[in-house]
């Protein structure tokens, strides 16, 4: 369970912290690739930016990403949850480019 800051009226923030050590950089190529070191069993949320257009598929250490796969704009920042209800996580981001070469950066965050 993520615990969020409060405010000075004990309201929640909608704020979230980096986590240490959880940054990845990805190439997004004309080839899938996916982040090398899994997400910490820890992280209930990532945010993603890519530089060029990419398609984006999450899973476990196998995952491939495809043309058929989740469509995702360059300059878009935003945050996913990598973790369910049911238990289930996923702890590796695939990337295929559109169109060019590029670059995908990721933080995780607690």
């Amino acid at each position: 369970m993520t615990s969020l800051p409060l405010d000075s009226n004990n309201n929640p923030i909608p704020a979230l912290r980096l986590k240490s050590g959880g940054a990845h950089k990805i190439s997004a190529t004309d080839s899938s690739a996916r982040n090398s070191t899994a997400f910490s069993g820890s992280t209930e949320v990532i945010s993603v930016y890519s530089d060029v257009d990419v398609y984006i598929k999450m899973g476990d250490s196998s995952v491939s990403a495809s043309l058929n796969d989740h469509f995702f704009p360059a300059g878009l920042y935003y945050d996913f949850a990598i973790s369910g209800a049911a238990g289930a996580e996923m702890t590796h981001l695939a990337v295929l480019r559109s169109d060019s070469d590029g670059t995908v950066y990721i933080s995780e965050k607690i």
